[in-house]
């Protein structure tokens, strides 16, 4: 765990992710929340649809699970195996096999994350909002979800939100007005927007000064002709830079000190200027 009560340890895990092999993709997870844990982690995210792939359409609904299925079963698992919280970045729900759900439906499948704190129990749970249809078929074979949640873990207040929502600055501010400090966004962000991917990141941070970190994947898929660019990033609320990485897997680690966003927002109290 973090070294002090006054920060937090965040680690992110840039998986390659491969269409070809769900099991491969899991176990790549599994490994990155063990190393996390030796890194002394409080809490380790992982990106979308780290099992089957973004890209790997006519893939979701044969690999889709109920949320009680496998692939969260065994990050909760591991997430109290090795003590720390777990993003589970997010996975195919088949939302007619999930009992309560926070979509309009009670049918079809939804990009879902789950947040499982150091002992297993799920804490958040986050249904991609926006769904992407620009050269995507994900806006055709998924519902969106609804509800926000937030959770605190090891003394941060902690949302969620999924890739394509870091172009809709309203979703933040619901997050923000509901005392999110960090914001965890697993994302399948391909070349060539990489100035998208910084520039929107980096702007959610500085608007809503708080702690903004982006989980991207590794890879490429061949059907799509579709090569993720990784860089995945912690801003703090200046959107500053904390920790960063190229486009290969790596595992990114970043000390969040608490008193930064108490400090940003006491001595440039734009917030409190607000008139909605």
């Amino acid at each position: 765990m973090a070294t002090d009560d006054d920060t937090f340890r965040l680690a992110l895990a840039q998986l390659h992710i491969e269409a070809t092999d769900v099991e491969d993709n899991v176990e790549r997870a599994l490994e990155a929340v063990s190393r996390a844990a030796d890194r002394g982690a409080d809490l380790v995210a992982l990106p979308e649809l780290f099992n089957v792939g973004y890209f790997a359409f006519d893939s979701y609904e044969r690999h889709a699970e109920p949320f009680v299925g496998e692939t969260f079963t065994r990050l909760r698992e591991a997430a109290a195996d090795h003590g720390l919280a777990v993003l589970a970045g997010s996975i195919v729900e088949d939302l007619a096999a999930t009992e309560t759900v926070d979509t309009p439906a009670d049918e079809g499948l939804a990009n879902t994350a789950a947040l499982f704190d150091a002992t297993g129990e799920t804490r958040l749970v986050y249904r991609k909002h926006h769904l992407f249809g620009y050269q995507s078929a994900e806006s055709e074979l998924l519902v969106p979800g609804e509800r926000i949640e937030t959770a605190t873990i090891g003394g941060v207040t902690v949302g969620a939100t999924t890739c394509y929502d870091l172009r809709f600055p309203e979703l933040y501010r619901r997050l923000i007005d509901a005392g999110v400090e960090l914001v965890l966004v697993p994302s399948a962000w391909p070349y060539p927007r990489i100035e998208h991917w910084q520039t929107l990141s980096r702007a959610r941070a500085i608007e809503n000064q708080a702690f903004v970190a982006t989980i991207n994947g590794s890879g490429h898929f061949e059907s799509a002709d579709a090569t993720l660019l990784g860089r995945s990033t912690v801003y703090d609320p200046w959107g500053t830079t904390l920790a960063s990485s190229g486009d290969e897997p790596t595992l990114v680690t970043a000390d969040i000190e608490l008193a930064t966003l108490e400090r940003v927002r006491k001595e440039f109290p734009a917030l409190r200027d607000r008139r909605l």
